[in-house]
């Protein structure tokens, strides 16, 4: 059975800007922030790794701040903004820190690397990753289970400062 068949309930009206696109959707109360992305909206960058909460492999960005998409119900999101990996790229010009992911191969089966680019993104607009411990310690929630942590270290290190940059000629990062 789906997560998005109707048992009991009814559908709720739901408005979010994804990815800079405004969607009305109908979501029924149970349906995870995760299960709306990949299965309703077809964006499946953003995986589904434990299903708890525990592997950050599913972290998006609401309003700016990181979240698992597995433990966050899409109902909750009513009038969010939320970015997925897919929206992070500007047309065809990658995001910095997809760059670094690139230049510092910072994944190895990839699968992790949508949730941590996204987390290392909301890192950013925290503003409280300042030295390589400090990023280590803030990405701890996202697992890589094929080890390749000093690689995402490293891009989020030559990442951060672009970003930061990039905020601040943007209005500074968001609260």
């Amino acid at each position: 059975m789906s997560a998005n068949s109707p048992q009991s309930g009814e559908a709720h009206p739901l408005r979010l800007t994804i990815n800079g696109q405004a969607r009305s959707l109908q979501v029924y109360p149970w349906t995870t922030l995760l299960d709306l992305l990949r299965e309703q909206l077809d964006l499946i960058g953003t995986k589904k790794g434990c299903d708890h909460g525990q592997c950050g492999a599913c972290t998006v960005l609401r309003d700016g701040k990181r979240v698992n998409a597995c433990l966050t119900l899409a109902v909750m999101c009513d009038g969010a903004d939320l970015v997925t990996i897919e929206g992070l790229a500007e047309g065809d010009e990658l995001h910095p820190l997809q760059r670094a992911f690139i230049t510092h191969d910072a994944f190895q089966c990839g699968y992790c690397t949508p949730g941590q680019i996204c987390s290392a993104v909301g890192l950013a607009e925290e503003g409280r990753a300042c030295t390589r411990e400090a990023i280590r310690e803030q990405m701890s929630g996202n697992l890589c289970r094929c080890g390749a942590y000093s690689n995402i270290i490293a891009a989020v290190e030559e990442a951060l400062p672009l970003m930061r940059a990039k905020a601040n000629l943007q209005g500074g990062p968001r609260a």
